[in-house]
């Protein structure tokens, strides 16, 4: 169904509806222009082709090198699995959306669509609060590292992670919250204070519980380095090249909350304080944030390449092709 597009006055005001009916007015909040088209086409599609094969190379890295198949890679492969489905369901339909302005979706489809946007956000914040476990495990506890956070835990952990978003994103459109569904722009409308709450169970609680876990971390960190650097036993120094490499692959997933946290912060607390304002912020102000936010999914690739010398080594193997040319399934990468 093609909407139709009306212009209104109000008191000399040129209003544009995107469609007009007994039950709805949708007033489109941003005009459609070429220039607009234009720029979201491009950068919207950049950003959904980096996300996707950015995170493709994290996903076939992790299951073809057997030296990735670690409890914290099969944690960050669920992870870039988030993402690549980010750039290739969330980020599609809004670029269209973002484009259009005016576009006629039915109540399943809108509904569908955030409930998969929810989902993968919090499918994101779990997956990260279990790579801090992780963490915290091995390097505050890592003599019993590997009895605790083995391959059946961190499946359960993947699974309850999967599990409690799609129920949470799900029940939230079907369930819970009052909605109102635009005929001319798909468009849901929740309860000012289910944002609120929303947004402190789902961001801020687990956001505070994963600093506080990897501020321990670093603590312990700070004083295991000032044991090594105390000791002269040979053994010792044999256990402390493993726990520097700890030390350093907890850095780089700290980096990965740190640039998550950058991404998404600005558009839960527009999120928080945009009803106490009545709803006063600008349109556009609120698209530029929620782009932010699906930008996290782009830069993850980019901090495990720059950061971790293994996926370096592997992502320069896969994009040269030499996977495609012999079995480098058991190479040792760097």
């Amino acid at each position: 169904m093609e909407p139709k597009i009306i212009n209104k006055t109000d008191n000399g005001k040129v209003m544009h509806f995107c469609n007009d009916s007994e039950n709805a007015f949708c007033i489109m909040t941003i005009t459609p222009s070429t220039i607009r088209a234009v720029l979201f086409m491009l950068i919207g599609s950049a950003l959904s082709v980096l996300t996707i094969s950015g995170n493709l190379l994290v996903i076939t890295s992790v299951i073809y090198f057997k030296q990735l198949h670690t409890p914290t890679n099969y944690l960050i492969l669920s992870l870039a699995v988030a993402d690549l489905l980010v750039g290739a369901v969330v980020l599609q339909f809004n670029i269209a959306l973002s484009v259009k302005s005016c576009l006629y979706f039915g109540d399943l489809v809108c509904k569908l669509r955030r409930c998969f946007d929810i989902s993968l956000i919090i499918t994101s914040i779990l997956n990260l609060c279990c790579i801090s476990i992780d963490r915290y495990y091995a390097v505050c506890q890592p003599l019993t590292y590997r009895t605790k956070i083995n391959g059946c835990v961190v499946v359960i952990m993947i699974l309850v992670s999967w599990t409690l978003s799609a129920l949470s994103g799900f029940g939230i459109i079907f369930v819970g919250l009052k909605h109102f569904v635009c005929e001319g722009r798909c468009f849901l409308f929740h309860i000012p204070n289910s944002n609120i709450y929303g947004s402190v169970v789902s961001f801020y609680l687990p956001v505070i519980i994963m600093l506080c876990m990897y501020l321990k971390i670093f603590l312990v960190a700070q004083r295991q380095a000032r044991s090594i650097q105390n000791t002269t036993n040979q053994s010792t120094k044999s256990g402390a090249t493993v726990s520097k490499m700890e030390r350093k692959a907890t850095k780089t997933l700290a980096i990965v909350l740190g640039v998550f946290l950058f991404c998404w912060t600005p558009f839960f607390l527009f999120l928080t304080f945009n009803p106490m304002t009545n709803y006063s912020a600008p349109s556009p102000l609120n698209e530029i944030l929620v782009w932010l936010g699906w930008s996290n999914s782009m830069l993850n690739p980019f901090v495990y390449g720059f950061f971790y010398s293994w996926f370096r080594a592997a992502f320069r193997i896969i994009i040269s092709g030499k996977i495609f040319y012999g079995n480098f399934t058991n190479s040792k990468l760097l």
